[in-house]
Parts: structure tokens; C-alpha cells; sequence
């Protein structure tokens, strides 16, 4: 039986929903905005989070309300197919990709609300044990960079591990610095961005810096297509990891070559029974995969801890509790792993 199968018949009654707006200052400079989608049903509640980039995009919706009339009574996957059928933006989002962020939240409510009808945790509809969660604080060091962000991480927490993302500003010394910590489990190159503010466009002494300072580390999202960086890399194979371009089981399969691990991230594969068709396709084929965030405010960060759990629970997980999100994290912040925080009931972790 495949994953959502054991999922797809939960009875869901629905009478209406509700939205909530967040919002908070986050370490890679920029103010985040978010929204709860607050759906109820039969006197309880289940609850999303949309990570939508754009914050234009949130205004419009929190501003439109709940326009919808999602009222009646379904099987889960149903209620997905009826969400996948809709326009969920009142105004056309900044890109694409947001009605993939936007369709998880509804999709991730509808869970949530379902098992809590059915009065279970999804570990238990799922056969699953919840397990402890490790993971990765990732992290930029600023223009000019410094080690500053890591060693004040690091006085505070000294066992902390880090994603970060080079740039072609790092200098020997800093990757030096870097590699005596002994605290880089993974580097991000973010080859495949474009127009935003983290672009890091191809460069092969960068490559080769670090991924020669750094034999273990994973290499997520790196130019494997201009030669010179390609060369740097033909080695490195095994240890590249893909993050961006994963939409889909079909982005997977459109790899350069077939990958040793993938960063799947919920609201990216955009759909409960997408997620659960690309972690049973990935078990299959022994592909390891990890969760990332991606600046949650509320219950969405747990919800990707809690998947993690499930599924991921010993990779490089870029799931670090929210409080690492600050430029400062202030003491009293769990360490990783996590320890399992699943609730009694529902799609929520860490309450």
C-alpha cells in the first residue's frame, strides 16, 4: 500500500476557514510574512502554514478572506483534489512556484484537521515511529564575510551544525577558519537561482576551494553544466545533493545523473499526495533525501520536523528551530536531534 493510501480515506468535515497573518524580521535581512490557514470542522481545527515568498501575495490574500466555500463533508483525498481544482490567489502570485507553497497549506491543514477528527497523531495513520530529528542550522556570512555568525552560534551552542552558502567573496583564510570548526556538514552554491538576492553565479575557484577543504561536506545545488565548474565536480558525484529544481518526481528523474540525495521540502512538492508518491518513489530507489524550511513563523516548521521524523531522520535535515533564524538566537534553544514532539492528535509537532 503506498503512503497516501494509508491516508487518502480519512472522513474530513469542513465548515469554513479562517486566515491569520505573520510576520518577523529574519537573519537573511528581509521581513517575512506568512499565513495561517485555519480550517474548522465539527467544533475542531486544523492549521497551515503558506510560506509564499512575495509578501505582496499575503496582503492580497489576508485582504480577499476566505472566499472560498470549502463546506462538506469529504474523504482526505478528496478534499486535495477539490483545493488542487481552485485558484487560491485572489491576484496573480510573483511566481509560479507560490501556488505549490499555497496548495501545502491547505493540503497540510486538511491533515491536521482530518486526524484530529479521527482522533489519531499521522504517525500512528501512517504505521511510522517518530524519531529523533538531527539537524543543520543553515546559515550566510555576509558581504563582506565573517566568521563572526558562526562563532556566535557556536559560544552558545558549540555542538551546532551548519549549512552554508559560499560566495565568491570567501577568501582561503575564512574557508580555513571554516574547516577548523569541524562544524560544516553541508554547502549550498545555489547555482540555479536567478534575480534574487542569494544568485551565486558559477565559479570554479570557489568550487574547488571548497570542495577540497571540505572532502565530506554535501553539495547542494551546484553549476554541473558550465564546464569549468562541471570539471571541478566530476569527482564529487556522490556527494551532490539537489534542492531548487525539485517540484516533482518527473525533476528528480531530469537530474543531470541519477542523485544519491534530495532536499524535499513539503510546500515545494506542493501537495500531500505528491510528497507521499516522491518519498515512496525515493525509498524505492534508495535515493536519501532531507527536509528543509523555509523561514516558517508558526506551526509549518514543526509540521517539516515532524515529516522529517517520519522519514528523514538521520540526514542533514535543514530544519533548525526557528529561534536560529535570528541574527543572535537567544539561549534555551533545543539541540539537534530534536527529540519527538508529535501531538496526541493531528499534524502538529512541538506544542
Amino acid at each position: 500500500m503506498s503512503t497516501f493510501d494509508l491516508l487518502a480515506d480519512l472522513p474530513l468535515e469542513v465548515d469554513g476557514y479562517t486566515l491569520e497573518g505573520l510576520r518577523a524580521q529574519v537573519s537573511s535581512g528581509f521581513e517575512r510574512l506568512t499565513t495561517l490557514v485555519r480550517l474548522h470542522g465539527g467544533g475542531l481545527e486544523g492549521v497551515g502554514e503558506d510560506v509564499v515568498y512575495d509578501g505582496a501575495d499575503h496582503v492580497a490574500l489576508q485582504e480577499a478572506g476566505a472566499v472560498h466555500d470549502l463546506a462538506g463533508r469529504y474523504a482526505l483525498g478528496e478534499f486535495c483534489e477539490l483545493i488542487d481544482s481552485l485558484d487560491l490567489f485572489p491576484v496573480a502570485p510573483g511566481r509560479d512556484v507560490s501556488r505549490l507553497y499555497r496548495r501545502w497549506t491547505f493540503h497540510s491543514a486538511a491533515l491536521d484537521l482530518a486526524l484530529r477528527q479521527a482522533g489519531k497523531p499521522l504517525h500512528e495513520a501512517l504505521g511510522r515511529e517518530a524519531r529523533p530529528v538531527t539537524f543543520v542550522v543553515s546559515l550566510r556570512l555576509g558581504e563582506p564575510p565573517t566568521m563572526a555568525p558562526i562563532e556566535r552560534r557556536l559560544a552558545r551552542y558549540p555542538q551546532l551544525r551548519f549549512k552554508l552558502d559560499p560566495t565568491s567573496s570567501w577568501t582561503p583564510e575564512l574557508i580555513a577558519s571554516l574547516v577548523d570548526t569541524g562544524a560544516v556538514d553541508s554547502v549550498d552554491f545555489k547555482s540555479l537561482y536567478r534575480g534574487t538576492v542569494v544568485d551565486q553565479p558559477p565559479d570554479p575557484v570557489l568550487y574547488r576551494r571548497i570542495t577540497e577543504a571540505l572532502p565530506t561536506a554535501w553539495i547542494e545545488d551546484p553549476d554541473v553544466v558550465t564546464p569549468k565548474t562541471a570539471a571541478v565536480l566530476a569527482g564529487e558525484h556522490d556527494r551532490i545533493t539537489w534542492d531548487a529544481p525539485i517540484h516533482s518526481i518527473d525533476d528528480i528523474e531530469a537530474l543531470p545523473f541519477p542523485p544519491k540525495m534530495v532536499n524535499l521540502k513539503p510546500s515545494r512538492i506542493g501537495g500531500l499526495p505528491k510528497l507521499c508518491a516522491t518519498y515512496d518513489y525515493c525509498a524505492e530507489r534508495g535515493i536519501g533525501a532531507y527536509g528543509g524550511g523555509q523561514f516558517e513563523l508558526g506551526p509549518g516548521r514543526g509540521q517539516a520536523q515532524y515529516l522529517a521524523s517520519l522519514f528523514h531522520p538521520d540526514t542533514p535535515n535543514d530544519l533548525a528551530p526557528v529561534g536560529f533564524n535570528q541574527d543572535d538566537p537567544p539561549p534555551g534553544l533545543p539541540t539537534s536531534p530534536l527529540p519527538p514532539a508529535p501531538t496526541e492528535v493531528g499534524f502538529r509537532w512541538g506544542e
